[in-house]
């Protein structure tokens, strides 16, 4: 029997407990130590969790415990930090999105986990929500012919209070790394460029710009466009955005939660097509549906048998790169080449 996996939580505010929920239910992971600048959180989580070494300082409980993963839950400001002093202590580490707050920090660390041979992973669980995997089962069937256009509509009027009624680039910084992450997975392609219009409504309880308009090219010509906002009040949509997919012979809606369609195209010729309704299985067909909990099972997995996750460091960039160039785009007025 393989001897359990050791792991220290870093970052004990309100989103660990998700983590150490789910890291209960995983066999052979035992979390050993929880570190938090507020001790007293880091004391709060250990107890909730039952044991643990208790500390302030990561390189400190880190060298108390010898763990194989560190579990990044800190702020985006702290991750490049956290991410590099685990990955000196021969840590894998998988953490709280975005990879980092700045494409420089990103690219680091990207490179520091390549040097150390280690893996460093993102939480982009939306990945394995069971109708995204429905809908990308639905895609990769290639029923409807080539992908040419994605559309997606995210619009949800949040009354957070606190910081991020403050944040410049509130919408693009704090919640479109997981739309634009979903656009990557459902189109099987990377960002090439992107033009970005910003703004803050009248009305809007946000000091900056809550609103925003992004064009993307992708890779393989296919354009994605991205309309959101977060003081947009009344007929919400899901957190997991409206869809529109349109292929060459026929076209998926999906609206972020089990409602979706498509229809393909039966006869041509006339000044309208005519199509018929396409059976969507109920079922994803596969184990990749587990949200937080699954992306935590995989990456667990990934560090016993040596396979990448599927949210390594190396290809979330390719989303982050989308954010950042999404945000000079609105701050130039330019169309943006994105790097990454």
């Amino acid at each position: 029997m393989e001897s359990p996996l050791r792991a220290i939580l870093a970052g004990c505010g309100r989103m660990s407990p998700g983590w150490i929920e789910a890291s209960k239910t995983i066999p052979g992971l035992e979390l050993v130590g929880f570190v938090d600048l507020q001790e007293a959180a880091a004391q709060q989580r250990a107890a909730e969790y039952g044991s643990g070494v208790v500390g302030s300082d990561l390189a400190g409980v880190l060298e108390q415990t010898k763990p194989d993963i560190v579990f990044d839950c800190t702020v985006p400001e702290a991750h490049h930090d956290v991410v590099l002093t685990a990955l000196t202590h021969d840590c894998h580490v998988l953490g709280e999105k975005p990879l980092a707050n700045s494409m420089e920090n990103a690219r680091a660390m990207v490179r520091a986990a390549e040097v150390a041979g280690k893996w460093y992973a993102v939480m982009q669980n939306r990945r394995y929500d069971p109708n995204i995997r429905r809908l990308k089962n639905l895609l990769d069937a290639g029923t409807l012919g080539g992908l040419t256009t994605v559309h997606c509509d995210f619009f949800i009027g949040a009354h957070f209070g606190g910081f991020r009624d403050h944040m410049a680039h509130v919408l693009l910084l704090d919640m479109a790394i997981h739309t634009f992450d979903a656009a990557r997975f459902l189109t099987g392609a990377d960002p090439v460029s992107v033009y970005c219009k910003e703004w803050n409504p009248a009305g809007s309880w946000y000091d900056r710009d809550s609103s925003a308009i992004a064009i993307f090219e992708m890779s393989n010509g296919v354009v994605y466009t991205y309309r959101g906002s977060w003081c947009s009040e009344g007929l919400p949509t899901t957190w997991e955005s409206e869809w529109r997919l349109i292929r060459q012979h026929g076209t998926v809606t999906w609206l972020g939660d089990e409602r979706m369609q498509a229809q393909v195209v039966t006869e041509t010729g006339s000044f309208f097509s005519t199509f018929k309704d396409v059976d969507i299985p109920a079922e994803p067909g596969t184990d990749k549906i587990d949200g937080h909990t699954g992306i935590m099972r995989n990456f667990v997995e990934c560090v016993r048998n040596g396979s990448a996750p599927d949210t390594v460091c190396s290809n979330n960039i390719k989303s982050l790169a989308m954010v950042f160039g999404a945000i000079e785009s609105a701050e130039t007025g330019k169309l943006i080449n994105i790097a990454w």
